[in-house]
């Protein structure tokens, strides 16, 4: 099989409910043929996993995952204790990890940072090769290739000629299974924030009070909570801190100092 096509990419891009399936076995094709077995996780703070149209669990399903192995969507604990998950809050890019620690294309220092002690426990595999899925509002998926090896610690040669290729796929598969398994908006269509709002959310986000920011922006106090209020409206959010947040969810401001 071709590692890289327009074909398999479209194969795995779901584009219906009942396209859900489908796309789950072509990734899953796609990672048996280069010997390893796919765990797809549409977003990582939920130990549940992505079914499909039918409500059947992908993992067993489709990818192959039984009873006798070790799941993840068992685990309560995975999304807080599993050196993999960790990962994807701080990288982007693929990477591989055992219990030697991570790997990736560029050096990141935070994965450096991450306590891997008794890794094969609490990643639930002694290798593999994991790719984030940063998706809107916060939410981040992942998906992580195992060998087929269970006795496979080292990854080095797969990484470098498969992670760009299952990079895209994994992304593709839980980013368009996220969209269109999606039943709510997050916000309301009309959510645009307006110069004024941002700049007032933008000395909210490093802890300026309301008088404080009037004196900054040289506008009554009135004025500054007039701004905050319309964007916590437009935002759909039930206080400041959370006006904060969805506001940088979105980008239109930094958390960052």
């Amino acid at each position: 099989m071709q590692l890289l096509s327009q074909e398999n990419i479209d194969a795995v891009r779901v584009i219906s409910p009942q396209g859900i399936r489908p796309a789950a076995e072509a990734l899953n094709r796609i990672a048996l043929a280069h010997g390893m077995r796919a765990a797809p996780a549409h977003d990582i703070a939920d130990k549940r996993t992505p079914v499909d149209a039918d409500g059947k669990m992908l993992a067993t399903e489709v990818f192959g995952w039984g009873d006798d192995d070790r799941v993840w969507w068992r685990n309560s604990r995975i999304a807080l204790d599993s050196p993999l998950t960790t990962a994807c809050r701080f990288e982007s890019l693929p990477f591989w990890a055992n219990a030697e620690g991570f790997r990736t294309r560029e050096p990141n220092a935070y994965l450096a940072s991450i306590d891997i002690g008794n890794f094969e426990t609490r990643a639930m595999t002694r290798a593999a090769i994991g790719v984030p899925v940063h998706l809107p509002f916060g939410q981040i998926g992942a998906v992580s290739f195992n060998p087929l090896d269970k006795n496979k610690t080292d990854l080095t040669e797969e990484f470098a000629l498969l992670s760009d290729a299952l990079g895209l796929y994994a992304r593709t598969f839980i980013a368009t299974y996220v969209q269109v398994m999606g039943r709510t908006q997050a916000l309301p269509p009309e959510s645009r924030l307006s110069k004024r709002e941002v700049e007032c959310l933008r000395w909210a986000a490093i802890g300026k009070t309301d008088l404080e920011i009037s004196m900054i922006m040289s506008r009554s106090r009135a004025t500054v909570r007039f701004h905050i209020h319309n964007a916590a409206t437009k935002l759909n959010a039930v206080n400041r801190s959370q006006t904060v947040f969805k506001a940088a969810q979105l980008g239109y401001i930094s958390l960052q100092n």
